[in-house]
């Protein structure tokens, strides 16, 4: 018995440094957001929290390198790299009613973004702060690409079981690992395509 327990103390660290040494050879392998620059979060969750992963798919598009097209009914966001290439990422999209298609561009980027409720969601919903400066409990998580001049944005999210599904008001959610991954792609001036 003593020596299942000695084995036991020793497989500890051994766990440990493996996470640790695949954080760093593989950003999306981060469940603690501790090197891919992906939110702290309270409650880690080691499966990922999305329903979808990112991956190099094939996307035959007439678009330039460098821009965005949004599926909301595929509830995905494809960057696309050209010659028939693309990054899918899994996002959350906006809710019945709350759904929009057009083209937009991306005019500024922010990291931990601050949020301020529009007043249209302030009179659905009076209990949310007025304010919430950024960081690992704002709702829009690690980064944000402002669409336009609209009230838009694709940001992340500290609800990542969202990921997959109709939620929001209009936004455009992903994971904080994916977000991050998007933002340094992404330049502003970026064209953004969103369908149905």
């Amino acid at each position: 018995m003593p020596m299942r327990i000695l084995t036991h103390i020793l497989l500890i660290p051994a766990i440990a440094a493996a996470m640790l040494t695949a954080a760093h050879a593989n950003p999306v392998f981060d469940p603690f957001g501790l090197f891919s620059g992906g939110a702290p979060v309270s409650r880690p969750n080691m499966y990922g929290g999305s329903p979808t992963t990112r991956g190099m798919v094939s996307y035959p598009s007439g678009e330039r390198p460098g821009s965005i097209v949004i599926s909301t009914r595929e509830r995905r966001l494809y960057y696309i790299l050209g010659n028939g290439r693309a990054i899918s990422y899994g996002i959350g999209v906006g809710r019945d009613g709350f759904a929009w298609s057009g083209v937009k561009t991306v005019t500024a980027k922010r990291e931990w973004p601050g949020w301020t409720p529009p007043a249209a969601m302030l009179r659905r919903r009076p209990d949310l702060p007025r304010y919430m400066p950024g960081g690992p409990d704002n709702p829009l998580g690690a980064r944000a690409l402002y669409l336009g001049s609209s009230l838009y944005r694709i940001h992340g999210s500290n609800e990542p079981h969202t990921i997959g599904q109709a939620v929001s008001s209009g936004c455009f959610r992903m994971t904080n690992a994916d977000v991050v991954d998007l933002y340094n792609r992404v330049r502003v001036g970026a064209k953004v395509i969103v369908q149905r």
